[in-house]
């Protein structure tokens, strides 16, 4: 039985990857296809020279398109919670007037989905 040759499993230093698979592996991490990590781990190269790649070699355009887009998933995440808010809010209003009043408006008026979630408030607020 032979035993199979290992590869190295040394990291490339980066000194022998042509310009052109520099930028592509850059272009991938800057679009968000790859992470940083997932990059140094698929092409075996340590992450302090794919930030040294990133320093040198991208434009300030990108750096800022990347920023930018970090500030808007940001910002969007913060609309997504206080939506969530809001949603939370007004089901506790319906909930508090189907309590009050007796009257199920909630099965006649909104879809299925948010007409079960407000049908489980109310079993758990009538606890």
């Amino acid at each position: 039985m032979e035993l199979e040759k290992r590869a190295d499993c040394r990291k490339k230093n980066g000194k022998n990857c042509t310009f052109a698979f520099k930028i592509s592996v850059l272009d991938q991490i800057n679009n968000g296809q790859i992470s940083v990590n997932f990059a140094a781990k698929k092409y075996n190269i340590p992450r302090s020279t794919l930030e040294y790649w990133r320093k040198k070699l991208s434009n300030n355009a990108s750096k800022d398109k990347s920023m930018s887009l970090e500030k808007e998933v940001k910002k969007l995440r913060d609309r997504v919670e206080e939506l969530e808010f809001i949603k939370e809010f007004q089901q506790d209003i319906i909930v508090e007037f189907e309590v009050v009043t007796g009257r199920e408006l909630s099965k006649k008026l909104l879809p299925e989905s948010l007409r079960k979630e407000i049908e489980k408030k109310k079993q758990n607020r009538l606890k």
